[in-house]
Parts: structure tokens; C-alpha cells; sequence
């Protein structure tokens, strides 16, 4: 069974020093468990939620912006392949081009990590499900901004989806 990993939205604007304060997420805890499960699979696609460069996006949102800095990938971030494929949406498999790629190399399973685990991880691991794939989030190289009664929400939705969870050193 081939696995790839999705790196879901490890981006500056979420994670560098200039952040909003709504992003609270422990960057040099998560930095590096997403860095040391990278360098274990042979097949690694990042991933980049994009939001068009609008003024109104720009007051409403402020944040991975097409074309600045902030949409880019984290600076701390291991970059070990070129696969990288920008999303509109929390699910990454709305970019059509993720699915077509996976299944030339014939993975069938998806372990995803990054940000936010209630959020894009979430809505991409539903949205791989879908599309025929297993999807297993690992708990170390994820995080969420959310309390724990959205936390058990989402996780029950995605377990009723068939979604797993597993250690980084499974």
C-alpha cells in the first residue's frame, strides 16, 4: 500500500513571528515534528491555502494572500520535494490536480499533517476519504486554535467517515 504525505497550510502567515495573534500555534513544536516526519516518506506534497489578492480579502482576512510572503511556505519548514499545490478551499482535493498526481503514483493512503487540524486537515482528510483514499491525520504534526468541545466534534465526524489517527512513530 503506497502512503504520501500531505503538509497542509505550514505557512508563514500561520506560523512566522509576524503572525496575527489569532494564530497562537507553537511554531518551533510543530516546525519540527512536521520536519522529522517529512524526511520518513518517500513521497511529500505540500500544500497552500490561497486567497485572492482582493482588497476585501486583504481587510477581511489579511492573511495567505496570493503573492506575498505570507502564502509562501514557512521559512523553517524542511522542503524536500516540489510537489505543491495551492487550494481555494479547506479541502485540498478541490485542486483536481492533487488526486490526479496521487493516483499516478499509486497511493492509496494519505497521512496528513500541519494546520489546522479542525480546519484544512480536517476538511482534506474528509475530502480524500471521498475520493477513494484512507486518510490518517497524525496527531504530533497537527494542531488546532479550537476548545476542545469544536476538537471532539470534528473528530467525531471524521471517525464517522472512517478518518484515523496515528503516532509520528508508527
Amino acid at each position: 500500500m503506497k502512503t504520501a504525505l500531505l503538509v497542509i497550510d505550514m505557512q508563514n502567515d500561520y506560523l512566522w513571528e509576524n503572525r496575527k495573534k489569532l494564530f497562537s500555534y507553537d511554531t518551533a513544536r510543530l516546525t519540527a515534528s512536521v520536519n522529522a516526519l517529512v524526511h520518513r516518506y518517500r513521497l511529500v506534497i505540500y500544500i497552500r491555502h490561497i486567497i485572492q489578492n482582493l482588497p476585501t480579502n486583504r481587510l477581511l482576512f489579511g492573511y495567505s494572500i496570493a503573492g506575498t510572503e505570507g502564502a509562501e511556505l514557512y521559512g523553517g519548514l524542511d522542503i524536500v520535494s516540489d510537489y505543491c499545490f495551492d487550494k481555494y478551499f479547506g479541502d485540498a482535493f478541490t485542486n483536481r490536480a492533487l488526486g490526479k498526481l496521487l493516483r499516478e503514483q499509486g497511493v492509496e493512503t494519505v497521512h496528513l499533517c500541519g494546520l489546522d487540524e479542525c480546519g484544512c486537515v480536517a476538511a482534506t482528510a474528509l475530502g480524500a476519504v471521498k475520493r477513494g483514499f484512507k486518510a490518517e491525520i497524525i496527531r504530533k504534526g497537527t494542531a488546532t486554535m479550537l476548545p476542545a468541545t469544536k476538537v471532539a466534534k470534528t473528530h467525531e465526524k471524521l471517525r464517522k467517515a472512517d478518518v484515523t489517527w496515528r503516532d509520528d512513530d508508527e
